[in-house]
């Protein structure tokens, strides 16, 4: 099986850890499995409601936009704001 280390951990991050896992009556690894697979099992379905509530907002935002401008001038106004963004 494969193994993992992990190096640099903050020492209330040790103990808190110790605590849950002496108080779960588990082992260390045991509770440091338990707590990656709740942390990894909960992460899509937090996501998909992140993700659900922006396409309900952008529909509720399709068609409203009102201009006088052309919709490519609108573009261009849109493009020539926008940040450089960070170096890659």
């Amino acid at each position: 099986m494969p193994s993992l280390t992990l190096k640099d951990i903050p020492k209330n991050l040790l103990e808190r850890l110790r605590e849950r896992a002496r108080g779960e009556r588990r082992s260390l690894t045991q509770q440091v499995f338990v707590l990656l697979e709740r942390g990894l099992e909960a992460r899509p379905a937090a996501h998909r409601d992140r993700v659900s509530e922006q396409i309900e907002a952008w529909r509720r935002l399709a068609g409203s936009w009102v201009s006088d401008e052309s919709s490519e001038d609108e573009i261009r106004h849109i493009y020539d704001a926008r940040s450089r963004g960070r170096d890659v």
